[in-house]
């Protein structure tokens, strides 16, 4: 037998068997995915900070933590006693999956920029999930408002049109700037913003899809 191409991986799944096996840790035994999902959205989140703020050994650290949720949610899964997968499981769907969206590297397919990947990008994404009747099944609603707002309306035929403030701003910072300010304003009127992006979301959905039904 060879010897393991990753040793470290390996030997971080080991301690996941020996923390959640028998003789373990009372914790970790006990823990669902249900009570893991705050964990792994903290730990998504100190990652991204750590990447913002450049600092590679913080990345390092954050990454491994994100990592062990991978592992502590595929060992959770091994566990049903109906329909188990665990960690090999996981790795085959992540491979098949981006085979199947890459069909100009592993296929005949021709794209040979970044743009005309991204064009074709949904399409091949369809084209994996032919049941799905929108082109909104699948988002994640439990993204922020803004990251779910940029996803959505990337999506729609229509484009919502911006105001001359929005069309003046060039810059990151100032985007920034300019939504700081705009939830400044809506805290001091005792206005949701989180929830009011969320709610003009919903009805950018509910309209596209009202659109392709008529």
């Amino acid at each position: 037998m060879s010897e393991s191409e990753h040793p470290e991986l390996d030997a971080l799944i080991a301690v996941m068997a020996r923390l959640r096996g028998k003789d373990g840790c009372a914790w970790d035994r006990e823990q669902t995915h249900e009570t893991l999902i705050k964990y792994l959205i903290e730990e998504s989140h100190e990652f991204i900070d750590a990447v913002e703020s450049g600092d590679r050994t913080h990345m390092i650290e954050e990454l491994g933590d994100v990592l062990y949720q991978v592992l502590f949610h595929a060992d959770l899964g091994s566990a049903h006693p109906d329909r188990p997968f665990d960690i090999e499981d996981v790795a085959r769907v992540a491979r098949d999956k981006m085979v199947g969206r890459h069909p100009h590297v592993f296929g005949d397919v021709s794209a040979d920029t970044a743009d005309e990947v991204v064009a074709n990008w949904e399409k091949w994404k369809a084209a994996e999930k032919p049941e799905r009747t929108s082109g909104f099944e699948g988002l994640p609603k439990g993204l922020p408002a803004l990251s779910l707002a940029d996803k959505v309306i990337g999506k729609l035929t229509n484009q919502p049109t911006p105001s001359d403030l929005v069309d003046e701003t060039t810059t990151t910072d100032e985007l920034g700037d300019l939504l700081v300010a705009i939830v400044a304003a809506a805290k001091a009127n005792g206005l949701d913003a989180e929830g009011a992006v969320r709610s003009a979301v919903r009805r950018l959905i509910t309209d596209a899809e009202a659109e392709t039904k008529d």
